[in-house]
């Protein structure tokens, strides 16, 4: 794996090297016709991609802590993290734009565990000398957070090489995970195209992705179809599909649950993870004045194995939802299902920026097997430069479970969240965040612990 991070590491630096050489070449010609103009001045006249976000997390959990003899119980989590993106893209010159950013992520404190071991890291990995601790998964990290080269040669179409960001609509199915300090980004190749009135096509075959916990997958690729059609400015319906062939993304005790059910004797851990998702979203704002509008979203996708994958991959989901915005005010009711193939296979999302969706204490970035119904409401209210968000959770399975003690349920538990963001100027912006987690039915598969998280947050943009 070393190698193959090596050998594309400098494949990126091999591509960044040469379009530089290339543009300075054609920046010296030119300045025999055009010397107002360089690939220097493309250089001052670019952007930062620079920012500075220092954060305080805080987890109580309940339970004990994982693997600890004598047990005892779980020590509350208190992470100070700084995370630092340097970095800077060229204006565009003879049509190419160059952009490279460098990410550290520094852990101020060590009274917590940051997810990762020394082991292969799954969603169950945990830091070795840690485990008395509640988990925050915000490790240590230097790396290079994008680099990529830009071609606009062809009108309306953007072409981009390189490790970049990706987030496509909601960040449902495909998203950078930007709420942690390590962020997700892909290796590969995308295209943007605009010919089509109204429309945005985007197109990308990613090689290999950078996961939040620093594990760098390489083991397969992700196509990427996505066509959003603007019905008008604020509304739009959107056609996506995404071609997974990472045959194992670190979730295979997530996606499959512990030991061999199902699967021929194999075991789950090492499941073939590969699998495609097609899927339809409506989504928009319709205002009928000013100070009143319709708030709406209908989608639908069906997950099923490909590539290999494993033949219990086969699952659908869909979000119904509305509400009403009224001046600066919104309001609304959603009802999400990641269904459940008979206990064998759940919807996963593993691209998606998970922590938006289920309630911020993360007790369902993998999908338990028995799936997931939330029905949840959020309301926001904007005044002057100060934000206010709460929103509400009802979280329950797609069918039901065994219970800890026997029995049977369906009904994982409650959540609710709040925020209030104040943005001090264009450059800075705080934020103080709480989640609480409640449990209902115990989950005999794996309890959901009771959980409170608070974070504060302060960031630096250029």
């Amino acid at each position: 794996m070393k190698q193959n991070l090596t050998f594309k590491l400098n494949f990126l630096m091999a591509c960044t090297g040469l379009a530089i050489a290339s543009m300075a070449q054609s920046a010296y010609a030119d300045e025999q016709t055009e010397p107002e103009y360089t690939f220097l001045d493309s250089i001052k006249e670019g952007k930062p991609m620079t920012s500075f976000r220092f954060r305080y997390e805080n987890v109580q959990q309940d339970g004990n802590a994982p693997v600890l003899t004598p047990a005892r119980a779980l020590e509350d989590a208190n992470a100070f993290t700084l995370r630092s993106l340097i970095g800077w893209q060229t204006s565009p010159f003879h049509n190419f734009s160059l952009a490279a950013q460098l990410i550290n992520v520094a852990k101020l404190n060590d009274n917590y565990n940051d997810g990762t071991s020394f082991t292969p890291i799954n969603a169950a990995s945990n830091q070795p000398d840690r485990l008395g601790f509640a988990k925050v998964v915000d490790p240590d990290q230097t790396n290079i957070n994008q680099a990529y080269i830009d071609w606009m040669g062809i009108k309306n179409t953007k072409f981009r090489l390189g490790r970049q960001q990706t987030n496509l609509d909601n960040m449902r199915f495909i998203g950078d995970i930007g709420f942690r300090q390590v962020m997700q980004v892909f290796d590969g190749i995308s295209v943007t195209n605009k010919t089509i009135p109204d429309t945005n096509v985007y197109l990308a075959h990613f090689e290999s992705v950078n996961q939040i916990n620093t594990r760098y997958r390489t083991a397969g690729a992700l196509e990427i179809a996505n066509m959003k059609y603007s019905i008008s400015p604020t509304e739009s319906i959107t056609g996506y599909g995404y071609f997974s062939r990472f045959d194992d993304l670190g979730f295979g005790n997530g996606w499959f649950g512990a030991g061999t059910l199902n699967n021929n004797g194999k075991l789950n851990a090492i499941a073939n993870q590969s699998n495609k998702t097609l899927g339809l979203r409506l989504d928009g704002i319709h205002p009928f004045n000013p100070n009143l509008r319709a708030l709406y979203t209908a989608e639908y996708a069906k997950q099923t194995d490909y590539s290999g994958g494993d033949s219990r991959i086969d699952a659908h989901y869909y979000k119904l939802g509305g509400g009403v915005g009224i001046d600066a005010f919104n309001i609304r009711i959603d009802h999400e299902k990641l269904s459940s193939n008979n206990g064998k296979f759940s919807f996963q999302t593993p691209f998606g920026t998970n922590h938006l969706f289920q309630g911020w204490v993360d007790k369902f970035l993998a999908t338990p097997g028995d799936g997931i119904k939330d029905t949840f409401i959020t309301a926001t209210y904007r005044l002057d430069d100060f934000m206010f968000f709460a929103d509400y959770h009802l979280i329950n399975a797609d069918q039901d479970f065994a219970k800890v003690g026997g029995g049977t349920g369906n009904k994982y538990g409650k959540e609710w969240n709040a925020a209030v963001t104040y943005n001090v100027n264009s450059n800075i912006m705080t934020k103080l965040e709480y989640g609480k987690f409640t449990e209902s039915d115990q989950y005999n598969a794996g309890r959901i612990r009771d959980t409170d998280k608070l974070w504060l947050t302060a960031m630096y943009t250029f």
